[in-house]
């Protein structure tokens, strides 16, 4: 058995839960974590033979075949509908781009897609123009009632264009002090936030100015990301719900409109960090037209599950996404397979064997769905699809894990909690550090939003607190300086590139330390009759009551 298991005993003065007296429910420390499984998910998901798992391919039913295998070895049953849950996305590429040009006093503006701005469609149409809209600047575009805050209040944005500021008002905090947390970007600082309050505001489009501090990101980021296709999950209605178009203008692009429309960027961007910050129109005139080649296809996710005991009408959700880039820009030896070994295969490893740790352990009172999702890379599409139309209720969802890119690398002294402390999870989340004798780190760059770029996120914005974790840089062998030298290493040589390869040479007492966390967080969940919620000023908050508020009518 120790030939083919890791010994979970070998990690005792950091991993091992209390000693508890036998009783009939399943104690919720870790049983034995199965690494030659995680290993050998990962060499298959990883090989040359699966191109880099890109989805909507040849290979992909081969990658969805090899994950049903590892579930039913884990004893899982197929969720409600089967195995699969199609999800129908569409691929919408722009071209032809006019110049973005702005009416104004005195001589027209002219700018330039590409180096000035850049703009696409959530519509599928064959041809985007919006002619003479209004520009209506309108802060940071935040509605957030549970602060009082709304940069929409009075305005009717029917056929006019919104400008708005990236981030959130309080960004340039040091400290996480303030309505927005400070330093910590929250969901209302995201750009993919401003683009749907600008829609269901009525706007007929939106433009965000881009600046390099509170973005996170150069305007290079922006212009690679806005240009060729675009991916989204498919609508009933194709999308006409949304604006028109949606685009980014560099920062001295804004200031030049700004200028010619006789206003004073700098002081109104200013004004906009403030409460009651009243939009206003800018009295000059937007032109933009582009097509549009739409291209519809079916990828899928993997969903398994193991039914609750007693309360098997509630769910805890396990998520990890198996797709990857597929071929990809060449190495310098020809190499042109992105293989996504750490991106997302340790993922897909660490559910199977969460899969296979519970089910040996028995099962809980809740029902456990253990999820393996498509299109992550391309905009986390799998999870929204899910998110929009679950398998299992999400207001009978009571939380869970997420798994993404989990660090080949030793065991650590401290975890991180990405998003920081947003619910109740993050009292359970200490109280197990505390008992595994592990410390909480802070995390890194919390200014990035690195919370809403994953996976749990599809489900946290309606209302499921999920756990998203990283394990810290201080490792048990090497410190600091070791866990700063395998994240560079890897994003440096490897992250979304030719080499992140399985190699049989990885250690894996870091990626078990992870997986064994994660059964105990998931686990507690599964047996507790408690229903962790945000906290009262989350921007979630407001969601999950009104879901459970749903189910006790």
């Amino acid at each position: 058995m120790k030939s083919q298991l890791f010994a979970f005993a070998a990690l005792a003065t950091v991993l091992a839960a209390p000693a508890h007296a036998a009783a009939p429910a399943p104690s919720n420390a870790a049983p034995q974590i199965d690494v030659p499984l995680m290993k050998r998910v990962v060499e298959t998901l990883a090989s040359d033979a699966l191109e880099g798992r890109a989805p909507s391919t040849a290979t992909e039913p081969k990658v969805l075949d090899a994950i049903i295998a590892e579930f039913k070895a884990a004893g899982l049953q197929p969720g409600k509908d089967g195995w699969l849950q199609d999800v129908p996305t569409v691929e919408i590429t722009g071209s032809h781009y006019s110049p973005l040009t702005v009416a104004a006093k005195g001589a027209p503006l002219s700018f330039t897609y590409g180096n000035d701005f850049v703009a696409a469609s959530y519509r599928v149409t064959p041809h985007t123009a919006l002619k003479d809209a209004e520009l209506v600047f309108v802060g940071y575009g935040i509605n957030a009632p549970e602060l009082g805050w709304n940069d929409y209040a009075g305005l009717d944005m029917k056929g006019k264009i919104a400008v708005v500021l990236v981030n959130d008002p309080d960004y340039q905090t040091e400290s996480e002090q303030g309505p927005f947390k400070g330093r910590r970007m929250t969901w209302y600082g995201r750009w993919p936030y401003k683009y749907e309050e600008a829609a269901r505001q009525g706007a007929a489009g939106v433009l965000i100015v881009h600046d390099t501090f509170p973005a996170a990101y150069g305007w290079n980021v922006v212009e690679s990301s806005w240009s060729g296709a675009q991916y989204y999950v498919q609508s009933a209605n194709d999308g006409m719900d949304q604006t028109e178009a949606n685009g980014w203008i560099q920062k001295g692009v804004a200031e030049k409109i700004f200028t010619a429309a006789g206003k004073d960027f700098a002081a109104l961007s200013a004004a906009a960090q403030q409460k009651g910050f009243k939009a206003v129109p800018l009295g000059v005139k937007a032109s933009l037209s582009f097509d549009n080649a739409a291209r519809k296809s079916i990828s899928h996710n993997v969903v398994g599950v193991l039914p609750g005991t007693t309360r098997p009408d509630e769910y805890v959700l396990y998520s990890a996404h198996w797709d990857h880039l597929g071929r990809c820009k060449p190495d310098a030896s020809g190499d042109d397979i992105c293989n996504g070994a750490v991106d997302n295969a340790t993922g897909v490893a660490a559910l199977a064997a969460l899969a296979k740790a519970n089910g040996t352990a028995g099962r809980t009172p809740r029902s456990q769905v253990f999820l393996a999702v498509t299109l992550e890379e391309s905009g986390l599409l799998g999870s929204e699809f899910y998110a929009q139309h679950p398998v299992y209720p999400l207001a009978k969802t009571v939380g869970g894990v997420n798994m993404d890119a989990l660090r080949v690398s030793g065991r650590a002294r401290d975890y991180q909690m990405i998003g920081g402390d947003k619910s109740d999870l993050t009292t359970s989340f200490r109280a197990t550090l505390q008992s595994l004798g592990l410390k909480e780190a802070p995390e890194d760059h919390a200014e990035r939003g690195g919370y809403y770029r994953s996976d749990h996120f599809s489900f946290a914005k309606r209302g499921v607190p999920m756990y998203n974790l990283k394990r810290g840089l201080d490792q048990f062998d090497g410190g600091v300086a070791a866990g700063e030298a395998a994240n560079e290493d890897y994003v440096k040589n490897r992250y979304h590139g030719p080499n992140d390869e399985y190699s049989p040479d990885w250690d894996w007492s870091g990626i078990t330390q992870d997986v064994a966390l994660f059964y105990r967080l998931g686990r507690d969940l599964a047996t507790s009759s408690a229903w962790p919620n945000w906290h009262p000023d989350d921007e979630f908050r407001r969601v999950r009551d009104a879901s459970r508020g749903a189910t006790s009518k």
